[in-house]
């Protein structure tokens, strides 16, 4: 049997449901065998850190919030079965003014396929990213360490190493430490 080829292609699904769509459209495929015509669901996410309650906690974000990939042959009754699987709008098409009824889906080129795709790989290799942008002047409260608890400012924002020089006042003088972005909450 010869291989089947496949293109992708993007469905709008509902705001927030993005995952729900995914598992259901899954387990639609997966049920009724068409598994040699749909070969990837992806929802493509970057990993992000955020500092709550003075603990680092680590979150995922969409990129495309209330879209979803597909790898695909869309052949026979397949795009009318993932039309109707719930928390799916349907594919993005083409605008046409012949017949507004009879929209195909375009497939994703090639190079927007990898700028995505890349772009999903380099953040899972990329070290952890801090989502709070720090400013000189900002007042910061220090959340972790032998100063936890103190007030401080900023006096300089070293980007490079993820790392904040604050000035903070110990035994009524003004002392300069250097801190990690994740040892630090704004006030």
């Amino acid at each position: 049997m010869s291989e089947i080829t496949k293109k992708w292609y993007v469905l709008r699904a509902a705001g927030g449901k993005e995952k729900k769509a995914k598992e259901y459209l899954e387990n639609e495929v997966r049920r009724l065998g068409l598994s040699e015509y749909v070969s990837q669901v992806l929802i493509p996410t970057e990993k992000i850190y955020q500092v709550k309650n003075g603990k680092k906690v680590s979150m995922e974000r969409i990129f495309f919030p209330g879209y979803i990939l597909i790898e695909a042959n869309l052949t026979g009754e397949l795009q009318h079965i993932i039309r109707n699987v719930p928390n799916i709008a349907g594919f993005l098409t083409e605008k046409s003014d012949k017949d507004k009824n009879d929209k195909q889906p375009v497939p994703l080129r090639q190079s927007e396929v990898n700028r995505i795709l890349g772009r999903v790989d380099d953040l899972l290799e990329q070290e952890e990213e801090n989502v709070t942008p720090f400013y000189v002047g900002e007042s910061v409260k220090i959340t972790d360490g032998p100063f936890n608890g103190f007030d401080g400012t900023i006096e300089e924002v070293l980007h490079d190493k993820k790392k904040l020089k604050v000035i903070v006042k110990i035994f009524g003088r003004k002392t300069i430490l250097e801190l990690n972005f994740v040892q630090v909450v704004k006030e």
